[in-house]
């Protein structure tokens, strides 16, 4: 199951979060703050999977955004990678080549793609 998903750009601000499960806010806040500053320390090299308190964090980068999605521990990361792949291809087809700006710009419709393909922290809709 997803319990949340980030997208933050090389700076560490974020942009687009989607929580799955009931956190306080100052909760919130402190998980992005440190995952994002976890993630963004880490190496090309290293692998694109990490624990993190009670998650796996799955994450990915595509140009200047940082796609990161925390997942329980039965959760497969390769289908998580390939999601958020599919993420990604889904909203360079809805923006014709999303960057961050089309996020920021259209929040409302990037929360209305991930309703669509994610339903209460499952996934549910592949097809592009």
């Amino acid at each position: 199951m997803l319990k949340f998903l980030l997208l933050a750009n090389k700076q560490g601000h974020v942009r687009l979060t989607k929580y799955y499960e009931y956190s306080e806010i100052s909760e919130r806040t402190t998980l992005e703050a440190d995952l994002i500053r976890k993630v963004l320390a880490r190496s090309e090299n290293q692998c694109s999977f990490l624990d993190y308190r009670d998650y796996k964090v799955v994450y990915r980068r595509y140009a200047s955004l940082y796609f990161m999605i925390g997942i329980d521990h039965e959760e497969n990361e390769m289908a998580i990678l390939e999601f958020i792949h599919l993420l990604v291809e889904v909203m360079d087809m809805y923006f014709n080549k999303v960057c961050e700006l089309d996020i920021m710009c259209n929040l409302e419709k990037a929360h209305m793609i991930l309703d669509e393909m994610i339903s209460n922290g499952y996934i549910v809709e592949t097809n592009k």
